[in-house]
């Protein structure tokens, strides 16, 4: 990867939608080149899909709902169980495994909190929890899925 890969995903991860034409104009090359670099970067795993990100409000769903667990058991058994339980619940759109003193940290959007109800009662039913902790959001201050591209490892040579 070098600075003109880096070039192009800048400008794809603000919209992937962009013709092929206008990105390889914007970062200076021909369309063929800039076809060959994208398809590198997917080969490669760097662009791993592409998605429509959608507003939650349009959708009505209008809360957030950042949730910590605490497992009642540390095992593999149980683990799988509960990352493959809450995978299924659809509210659920980001699950982490964390350090410290929470073991999970889920984000959840729900119209309203009797919607999150129903996804408390579906996830205590996924596995033994020793403590749910939710909270709610009240502004989103930012919000992205550009990852900073500063500390990507560039290779020279290629152009």
């Amino acid at each position: 990867m070098d600075k003109k890969d880096l070039e192009i995903l800048g400008i794809l991860q603000k919209d992937a939608s962009i013709a092929l034409s206008d990105l390889a104009q914007a970062v200076h090359l021909s369309v063929t080149p800039c076809w060959r670099r994208v398809q590198k970067l997917q080969e490669d795993g760097v662009i791993q899909r592409q998605v429509a990100i959608c507003e939650p409000l349009k959708l009505n769903l209008g809360l957030t709902v950042m949730v910590a667990l605490k497992a009642a058991q540390h095992n593999e058994a149980w683990m799988q169980r509960f990352i493959s339980g809450a995978s299924d619940i659809p509210e659920i759109v980001e699950i982490y495994r964390m350090s410290g003193d929470i073991d999970y940290l889920l984000k959840v959007h729900v119209p309203d909190i009797a919607g999150y109800d129903a996804v408390y009662k579906k996830l205590v039913k996924v596995a033994d929890l020793q403590d749910v902790s939710s909270s709610f959001v009240m502004e989103v201050l930012k919000s992205t899925t550009a990852l900073p591209l500063d500390y990507a490892i560039l290779k020279s040579g290629r152009s």
